[in-house]
């Protein structure tokens, strides 16, 4: 029996992580590095350690591989150019909606087919209604109350290939 291969998709600053060296994972991120930014008069800095350097929209992985996938994808839409909010997580593109379903996408196609994905999306932008509208599965269940939400999404068993085309543009 093998072991149980972990993709956090957006890893960032590993924020959520307890163990953020935990050895079933495989850490993505499109940076690498420390980054120091002013807040507040001070100075910050995030750390950025990705196992590999990658776009979530474009992963560099064989279909099926992942038992678990973790997306936490930026959820920004504004943010100064040099905030500290900005450096910690990611700003999103003016075409959101398709950012965030091409990389769910990938998620779902890097996800064996009796995996598990994990959705985390916090709204202070952009509501999860609005988000869930776009996604190409809905999750199974999930948190429904606070600003910061998990979700459970498992994958179709019977589709293979992509799910369909990105329908909102």
């Amino acid at each position: 029996m093998s072991e149980i291969q972990i993709l956090d998709a957006c890893c960032g600053g590993k924020m959520f992580w307890f163990d953020k060296h935990e050895p079933h994972t495989t850490y993505l991120d499109n940076r690498s590095g420390t980054f120091y930014f002013p807040d507040r008069g001070q100075t910050r800095s995030i750390s950025v350690e990705p196992t590999v350097v990658g776009d979530f929209r474009r992963m560099p992985f064989d279909d099926k591989t992942f038992d678990l996938v973790v997306f936490d994808p930026p959820h920004l839409l504004r943010a100064g150019k040099l905030s500290w909010l900005r450096a910690k997580y990611g700003i999103l593109p003016k075409d959101w909606k398709s950012y965030i379903w091409q990389g769910m996408m990938e998620c779902l196609r890097v996800l064996k087919t009796t995996g598990v994905l994990i959705f985390k999306w916090s709204d202070n932008q952009i509501s999860f209604k609005d988000v869930l509208k776009i996604l190409p599965k809905q999750p199974i269940f999930g948190d429904k109350r606070g600003h910061t939400r998990w979700f459970v999404i498992i994958p179709d068993q019977h589709k293979s290939g992509d799910l369909f085309e990105f329908p909102f543009m």
